[in-house]
């Protein structure tokens, strides 16, 4: 666990210096009006690179090599259900759009990951997927991909 926390440190402290430069280099940082496009970006980025050189100073600095960076076992069968059903997800995003994906996606972790009954299932699913396209779609104005059902 060790050495992959230090190679992830590593990987999201350049991610997050990255991510920060690109948000000043490209955009505004402060406009006439206060904060601009190019504020959050930046204050991502920073927090992203500290957090990261936290990461990487922890396990450098640990004594123990810790446990296993993966899962065995029926863990392990999750996490490659978990990673399957998210490619599924993006694969068919477009055909489904992000209301039903968003369904498929809850059921399919809930109910047969998670092992829930039929009905806590639906209605977590259904429900989250209410929720995000409401927000999204009609109090942001966040366009979310369509599916061939129009939503």
């Amino acid at each position: 666990m060790r050495r992959a926390d230090q190679i992830a440190g590593a990987g999201l402290l350049l991610l997050g210096v990255a991510f920060a430069g690109a948000g000043l280099r490209n955009y505004t940082y402060w406009g006439a009006a206060g904060p601009g496009s190019g504020f959050l970006p930046f204050w991502l980025g920073v927090t992203m690179a500290v957090l990261a050189a936290w990461l990487l100073i922890g396990a450098t600095r640990a004594r123990t090599s810790g446990g296993r960076w993966l899962p065995e076992g029926a863990g392990l069968r999750r996490l490659l259900i978990v990673l399957g059903v998210t490619a599924g997800l993006i694969a068919v995003l477009k055909i489904v759009g992000m209301a039903v994906g968003t369904v498929l996606f809850l059921v399919a972790i809930l109910r047969f990951v998670e092992r829930m009954r039929w009905r806590s299932t639906l209605a977590i699913a259904v429900g989250t997927a209410a929720v995000n396209y409401l927000i999204f779609t009609y109090w942001l104005r966040v366009p979310f991909p369509v599916g061939v059902l129009g939503f």
